[in-house]
């Protein structure tokens, strides 16, 4: 059998799609994708259920197309991955933005602030999974933003305790992943790339609120996780300050003694000492195998050649290939290229 392949939680929305991100306004390095995002839900189109519906179905149609095995819904509905799931949660409040330096200074922006008991709404996912899985037979996998990445992109003025506010952030996204779980939705992935950014932290308090996240989650239902090393402000900037990949090293004894059932691990930016694969004798591994911020595509020979090492040191069966974070910083083609030229990799294990 072949290696699976996945895609890992953005991808590049479709021309005629109306809602704002931090890709398309400016980046992650400024202050106007919350406010433009907060213009356009006074604005909305009467038909934006529809267009979102259609444009959810058609990157699902194009990730299955070129031969992704797990798609996601391309997190069309979102501004960015981490405050969609917040505008639903009691306690942030978007009308007054916090100007912060964030990612150990990487980048500058104005974020939503913390002013109360983080509480969370009736699930907005579940409406997200279906949408998407109505396009495919494929399981669909849904993504979510993990309690330290939430809190390493709000601002706190409420807590001032970061394993308390981790805790309520966790109760509140477990209802969402249960009404997930409930919908139908067999893949669910917690994203948390500021692990690698703070892996102290992480083995301090944010494994614990990761299994929060994760309780009473049903056997069938893959329990997933993303620690990327972030993102640049810009396609093909070469001097954005990266989390350091040792710090996987640092993780892996957490992450396999956790709950957590595949791991998606960073390695086409850099690569990785491939030695970290043997350190996951039972969990499976998403292995980065394309550049998300880069615009030049990878051909299938150079992957494949990745991949072969990297099966050197990790069971096929428990090796997934996918990129090394989400895909909305790309043109669409050039995303449709890397993600097909993956596939093909896969294809030739």
């Amino acid at each position: 059998m072949p290696l699976r392949t996945t895609a890992i939680g953005a991808y590049p929305k479709p021309d005629y799609v109306p809602t704002p991100d931090w890709f398309r306004i400016g980046g992650p390095g400024t202050s106007s994708p919350t406010q433009a995002y907060e213009a356009y839900l006074q604005n909305l189109p009467a038909d934006i259920d529809e267009i979102l519906d259609r444009a959810t179905q058609e990157v699902v149609r194009e990730q299955v197309r070129v031969g992704v095995d797990i798609p996601t819904d391309g997190e069309i509905r979102r501004e960015n991955y981490i405050h969609y799931q917040c505008r639903n949660f009691d306690g942030f409040d978007f009308a007054h933005l916090t100007r912060l330096e964030l990612r150990n200074g990487a980048w500058v922006a104005d974020v939503p602030t913390i002013v109360g008991p983080i509480r969370s709404r009736d699930p907005i996912l579940p409406r997200d999974y279906l949408a998407a899985q109505a396009a495919t037979d494929k399981p669909v996998k849904i993504t979510l933003p993990g309690p330290m990445t939430i809190a390493g992109s709000t601002a706190d003025a409420w807590y001032h305790d970061e394993a308390r506010l981790g805790a309520d952030l966790a109760a509140a996204l477990n209802r969402e992943v249960l009404a997930l779980a409930e919908a139908g939705c067999a893949w669910i992935q917690i994203d948390e790339p500021v692990f690698a950014r703070e892996p102290d932290k992480a083995l301090a308090f944010g494994f614990d609120n990761l299994e929060r996240c994760f309780a009473g989650l049903p056997d069938h239902v893959t329990r997933a996780a993303h620690m990327c090393c972030g993102y640049p402000e810009r396609l093909d900037q070469t001097d954005y300050l990266k989390a350091d990949r040792t710090a996987y090293f640092q993780l892996a004894p957490a992450i396999e003694a956790s709950s957590i059932q595949a791991i998606s691990l960073e390695d086409a930016h850099e690569h990785n000492d491939l030695r970290l694969l043997e350190l996951f004798p039972t969990t499976t591994v998403i292995f980065g195998s394309i550049g998300i911020a880069r615009s030049r595509v990878e051909t299938v020979e150079e992957i494949a050649a990745r991949l072969e090492q990297a099966l050197q040191h990790i069971d096929p069966g428990r090796l997934i290939v996918g990129p090394d974070c989400g895909l909305g910083m790309l043109p669409r083609e050039i995303a449709l290229a890397k993600l097909e030229n993956m596939a093909a990799a896969a294809k030739m294990m």
